[in-house]
């Protein structure tokens, strides 16, 4: 059922899209503080932050909360709406200020959430049954908004109130026993826990953070958190924040100071964050830097590093800032105020680097519009299995918005798929990447290893190719061949000079392959019947707008490039090929290929 409103509601609702004009400043000044004394506030940021919030209300209850009769296994979309709401209700400026109709929406949200919640205290989440940790997760929305709530005072929403504390107090005997899948749920949970103590002080959720506490946080010299992940850093960064607020624990921010400072030079210019590295789902997906943006915003604030105040601002400018975080923002603005005050005022950062991570062998290289990743730092040996690395991609290259979204090399060696690098070395402005693969074959057993039944182990191969019940560990390897790839990169002032020496057996088929982003216009090349470019020789170009990237001379001596990937994906019909202009240079071992990208 459509919800009813005054007209005068309907009148000040109508103008959520003029920028705040409804809304003065001082009576948001007059609202959020009430002492001269107390911070300055951002008014204009908290204007926008409301009428996009009061805009994602009107949208919730136009569409509806939640049908009843659907069980969920995706609670976050429920909760964020719990979140929205109940900023709304609280804030006297919304036009759904103490709203009986929002009221009874909350009421109806949280009676969800309390009959879908286990005698434990969980939520299920996907495939993830009665999970602490997804729990932990729900935790994040739901405790400010009871923090919010338990502020405001409302008479009327005692009742709302009591069952935010029934939830969140079942839920917080889940967090006090149980376990956690990842590194980054230790701090989810160890959050969420100091968030219900906040809420309903009781040494026992103390206790429990120290004990994960007492495991250490691990942060490397790069500035990485272990799963190298850009989703789960931010995720640690606001759990971090949490606990230092919370349980008056400054120490944690040194942690997240370092970890902020990597994910600035992971940043490409049009915000999207460089993930080769990660060692979790995100290194192949395309991923926003907008998922930090509460903590670089608390950062800035808190320790006026230029840095933070440069990424919170570059963050604000993004084009779907509006839709993306202001309207799910504005109920933690109002449970931390530090987070309302004007960013410092500092000097700019200038966006011209060169950033070597050596532990995680990537490099950044970022003049202005051009930015430029070298990656070579996957975890051996290559596993596809979540908690490694395994991207095949060692160069990205952006012009504005001209992207090369990856190169790649992969030869036909015993169908061992793409190079990944042992590491990344660095001499002078040029980076060297280097990997050995071997391939092997059997003698016979050695008469003791013999068995009459012919019963032989199940074993992999010694190269890891394969398995088969062979006992491969009890055979002598011979005919062992080996394969030499080294690629050699040198950085001018944004432009790139790559020499790529393949050596081994000979007549191994060897294919370098660009792919750049979708829609790109691409001259200088040869298509196939199936929509590939093939750069026979010359030079190829490719534009995106205004912006153009030039890449070769090119090479063609073979068209054989649908096995590029190793036998652990195409055993499955799997590929790792994504979407994109996809361009391919060709050849055969022995294979020594000069080109340019500029």
């Amino acid at each position: 059922m459509k919800h009813q409103m005054s007209r005068g509601k309907f009148i000040r609702l109508g103008g959520l899209t003029l920028a705040g004009a409804l809304v003065s400043d001082i009576a948001f000044a007059n609202d959020l503080f009430s002492s001269n004394k107390q911070p300055k506030v951002d008014v204009q940021l908290m204007k926008n932050l409301l009428l996009n919030n009061d805009a994602k209300v009107k949208s919730l209850l136009d569409k509806g909360i939640q049908k009843t009769n659907i069980r969920l296994s995706n609670f976050r979309p429920l909760a964020s709406a719990i979140t929205a709401m109940t900023a709304s209700i609280s804030h006297s400026e919304s036009v759904y200020f103490k709203s009986k109709v929002l009221a009874e929406k909350l009421n109806q949200a949280m009676d969800i959430m309390l009959k879908e919640q286990y005698p434990d205290g969980t939520l299920d989440a996907g495939g993830n049954r009665q999970s602490p940790p997804d729990t932990a997760f729900i935790l994040e929305y739901i405790c400010p908004a009871a923090a919010v709530l338990n502020l405001n005072k409302q008479q009327d929403l005692e009742g709302l109130r009591d069952k935010f504390k029934k939830f969140i107090v079942n839920a917080g005997e889940a967090m006090v026993t149980g376990g956690v899948h990842t590194p980054n749920h230790r701090w989810v949970v160890s959050a969420a826990l100091a968030n219900i103590n906040s809420l309903y002080p009781d040494a026992k959720y103390i206790r429990r953070i120290e004990q994960w506490l007492a495991e250490g946080v691990y942060i490397d010299a790069d500035g990485h958190y272990s799963e190298r992940s850009g989703v789960y850093s931010a995720v640690i960064d606001k759990a971090l924040i949490t606990m230092a607020r919370l349980l008056n624990k400054p120490e944690l921010l040194d942690i997240v100071q370092k970890n902020l400072t990597a994910y600035y030079y992971h940043t490409e210019p049009n915000g999207d964050l460089v993930t080769l590295d990660s060692r979790r789902q995100d290194q192949f997906m395309d991923i926003n830097v907008a998922k930090f943006y509460l903590q670089y915003r608390y950062m800035a604030i808190h320790t006026k590093n230029p840095i933070f105040v440069s990424m919170a601002k570059t963050i604000e400018n993004l084009p779907d800032f509006t839709t993306e975080t202001l309207s799910g923002s504005l109920l933690f603005f109002m449970e931390n105020k530090e987070l309302q005050q004007p960013l410092p005022a500092v000097g700019n950062i200038k966006n011209d680097y060169e950033k070597f991570f050596a532990l995680s062998n990537l490099a950044r290289i970022r003049h202005d519009k051009t930015a430029i990743t070298l990656f070579g730092g996957n975890d051996k040996p290559v596993m596809i299995v979540s908690g490694r690395s395994s991207n095949p991609n060692f160069l990205t290259y952006r012009k504005g918005d001209a992207i090369l979204k990856y190169m790649r090399l992969s030869t036909s060696f015993f169908r061992m798929g793409y190079f990944s690098a042992d590491g990344m070395v660095k001499e002078g402005n040029k980076y060297i990447l280097k990997e050995t693969k071997e391939g092997d074959y059997y003698q016979p057993l050695a008469a003791e290893f013999c068995k009459a039944d012919a019963d032989y182990e199940l074993s992999p191969s010694q190269d890891g190719r394969f398995w088969n019940k062979m006992e491969f560990d009890s055979r002598v390897k011979s005919n062992v061949k080996t394969q030499i790839s080294v690629i050699e990169v040198t950085e001018n002032n944004g432009s790139l000079d790559i020499d790529f020496k393949v050596d081994g057996p000979p007549n191994v088929e060897v294919t370098i392959e660009l792919c750049f982003k979708e829609g790109s216009a691409i001259a200088g090349v040869e298509k196939d019947d199936k929509g590939n470019y093939f750069l026979n020789s010359g030079m190829g170009r490719m534009s995106m707008g205004a912006d153009t990237i030039q890449f070769g001379p090119g090479k063609l001596e073979h068209q054989n490039i649908e096995t590029l990937d190793s036998e652990e994906y195409t055993y499955h019909q799997g590929s790792l090929r994504t979407d994109g202009v996809h361009v391919y240079i060709t050849g055969f071992t022995p294979f020594h290929h000069k080109m340019t990208i500029s």
